[in-house]
């Protein structure tokens, strides 16, 4: 890499502990440099494969594609890693900038003549290249990544491609942190008794906690951090300070002003709408699905449509118990969605006897993550160990060494578990660099991976212990899982290692790793009381396991809504006006007025931050089918450690990537393809 700006090499070339970024060697202002010589170097490798004199050949054309761009990758995954988990207003500056000159940078190659007509030929020649499975699967991937990036277009049709991909790129990143500056700039603090009845201990301790970080310290704060947010809305009494503090959990993106995010949508859609007619797709969900298991709208809205009528059935007839509760309070109000969690949890108490509060004390965010380590120890015999002492991109973050039963080291593990203000909302899993068999040109053969989860748990004040709700541990579990994916991978190219597989199969790992949470030994050796360390007693277990499916229709309805949404706006007509297409989607399928999407569309960043959920949020359910199938493999042996099928799950589903196709892996697990059947009964929904 040549230029003449001084670079900073802890950005591309990692010499921290096995091959860690120096997380403390970075700076922000080194990023800018350094990504415009990683374009420059990144151009010269495209430029000598497509140049290449010599006839192309799987290795010199699609090998030496999938090893190219090294610095450009290193670079963006430390710089998105901190865009996402630790920002500021310099790194958001870059974001904007970066974000377009990366769309970019790709659609030049995507749109590279001679490079395209190299891997056509291959594509077209591929019954006598005697391509194993996984490097068919890689030169399909390559060939029609091309295809949809326009290779096919022509010149002016590549021209405005790459136009509104660049447009994308810039809205998505803009979009983004729009709603973390909705999520910072918004704090309730609280003071007086009146304003804090309800609210248990635990609670106030985070509340305390963010007060003082936000130079209020004897106050208490509200913010709207799901950690924060979700258990304020369940516990307390205070209906005034709920309804305001729900009103703003759910304007955010929808406030008026730089950060209102309802002209972005607009645009967005009516972009990506034209790029799919540039490709010859009727709409952008047709696009999107086209390499999916779903394969088409029609077979998503299917099955959230079949989901969906149960869900709200059963939504109504919660909704009634709840009412009920309302009315035995003397109180003569309809149930809104800022009571719903709270009447729920006295719903809960009343049919389960135990609340939340009562859980909470035996869900240590230490001890969960212990059960994470273990379950993992116990189907694929691998362990984890801390490093103390190492630096990492913030310092709460955690390295853990992943090995395997021989002590092999075969992949190191980040966890970043508490909230922050520079952190945006949720929970997800990444990687700064994935598993993969090629002899890289500096002479490695291969690469570790490094997997991190980031999370947005409320952290406890000095000395205590973070305390988790039960969808808490179902989010830790889950994103272990993603990244159970990404360090079994054992694949040879890197474009097909661990979560390289389609939109709807990629949360199955993730989605499936969450059963064991509940299973009853792991909670009987885990879920110990953070004072007494005693472990939950049997009876608390017991209405814990019988709980699993209450309040199901709320939750199913709230996800449901959400995605017939996403689908709604991504096969419609373009439309100027999205809350009001929102609005007429929500009113035609019956949308209870007590029950809010999960995400409403300003704040839905799955579907508009970037395009990574975009007509694809359906597939947490059609992940959610095959995961409550999988799991039910498990029960039929009786034992929900069982080494045949924990090992036929390994090799089938968390190693392979998308080295082959995902029905083909689904199948060669479970011996078939699963209905919805199991996932409804899971729900509690089945008829």
């Amino acid at each position: 890499m040549t230029t003449s700006t001084p670079l900073n090499p802890a950005l591309t070339s990692w010499t921290g502990h096995e091959g860690l970024p120096r997380f403390d060697l970075v700076k922000d202002e080194d990023f800018a440099p350094t990504f415009e010589a990683a374009f420059r170097e990144h151009e010269a490798e495209i430029d000598a494969i497509a140049g290449n004199p010599a006839a192309p050949t799987f290795e010199n054309t699609i090998v030496a594609l999938e090893i190219a761009g090294d610095g450009l990758s290193r670079v963006s995954s430390i710089f998105w890693n901190k865009a996402g988990a630790d920002t500021n207003e310099t790194i958001q500056a870059l974001e904007r900038d970066i974000a377009p000159k990366m769309s970019r940078h790709y659609s030049k190659i995507g749109m590279n003549a001679a490079l395209f007509k190299r891997i056509d030929t291959l594509w077209e020649g591929r019954q006598s290249l005697g391509l194993d499975l996984e490097a068919t699967r890689v030169l399909e991937r390559h060939w029609k990544g091309f295809v949809k990036s326009g290779a096919k277009l022509a010149k002016p049709e590549q021209e405005r491609l790459a136009a509104i991909n660049e447009k994308l790129a810039g809205i998505g990143a803009k979009f983004g942190q729009n709603v973390l500056a909705d999520e910072k700039n918004w704090v309730l603090f609280l003071e007086s008794e009146d304003q804090l009845a309800g609210v248990p201990d635990f609670l106030r301790d985070a509340m305390a906690a963010v007060a003082e970080d936000r130079g209020q310290k004897g106050k208490y704060a509200v913010t709207l951090s799901r950690s924060i947010i979700e258990p304020f809305l369940t516990f307390s009494d205070n209906r005034e300070l709920r309804e305001q503090a729900f009103r703003a959990w759910i304007a955010r993106g929808e406030n008026g002003g730089d950060t209102d995010n309802r002209g972005l949508i607009a645009e967005m859609l009516a972009l990506r709408a034209e790029k799919a007619k540039l490709l010859g797709y009727e709409n952008f969900a047709s696009l999107k699905l086209d390499d999916t298991m779903a394969k088409t709208p029609a077979a998503v809205n299917g099955l959230l449509m079949q989901v969906w009528e149960k869900a709200v059935a059963r939504a109504r007839e919660e909704e009634a118990e709840l009412a009920r509760l309302v009315a035995d309070e003397g109180r003569n109000h309809d149930v809104m969605p800022w009571d719903w969690r709270h009447y729920a949890e006295k719903l809960r108490a009343e049919k389960f006897n135990f609340s939340e509060g009562e859980l909470k004390p035996y869900l240590q965010l230490e001890k969960i993550i212990e059960a994470c380590f273990d379950v993992a120890k116990r189907l694929f015999g691998i362990t984890a160990t801390e490093k103390k002492g190492i630096a990492a991109y913030h310092p709460d973050v955690r390295v853990f060494e992943i090995k395997d039963a021989s002590g092999k080291l075969v992949a190191l593990f980040l966890g970043d578990y508490f909230a922050r203000s520079s952190k945006r909302s949720g929970a997800w899993m990444s990687s700064f660099q994935s598993q993969h068999k090629l002899k890289l040109k500096n002479g490695a053969e291969g690469e570790l991976p490094i997997i991190y989860n980031v999370c947005n748990f409320a952290k406890p004040a000095e000395g205590k212990p973070a305390l988790l709700s039960l969808d808490d541990a179902r989010t830790l579990f889950h994103e272990f899982g993603h990244a159970l994916h990404g360090m079994l991978s054992n694949v040879t190219y890197p474009s097909v290692s661990g979560t390289g597989v389609s939109r709807d199969f990629v949360e199955l790992p993730s989605q499936l790793y969450e059963h064991w949470l509940t299973v009853p030994e792991i909670l009987k050796r885990y879920a110990v009381h953070y004072q007494t360390g005693e472990p939950m007693p049997q009876t608390l277990l017991d209405k814990v396991l019988a709980a699993r499916t209450f309040n199901s229709g709320f939750a199913t309805v709230e996800f449901t809504s959400s995605a017939l949404v996403d689908m709604a706006y991504h096969t419609a007509e373009v439309t100027t006006e999205p809350m009001a297409l929102e609005a007429k989607k929500l009113d035609e399928i019956g949308m209870p007025k007590s029950i809010v999407m999960r995400h409403r569309s300003p704040h839905f960043l799955h579907v508009f931050s970037g395009d990574g959920y975009s007509a694809g949020y359906y597939s947490y359910m059609w992940s959610e089918v095959l995961d409550a199938d999988a799991f039910a493999a498990f029960e039929e042996t009786g034992n929900a450690f069982d080494p045949a099928m924990a090992a036929r799950l390994k090799d089938n589903i968390y190693s392979v990537g998308g080295s082959i196709d995902p029905e083909d892996a689904y199948k060669a697990f479970r011996g078939k393809l699963p209905s919805p059947d199991a996932m409804l009964a899971k729900k509690g929904l089945a008829a």
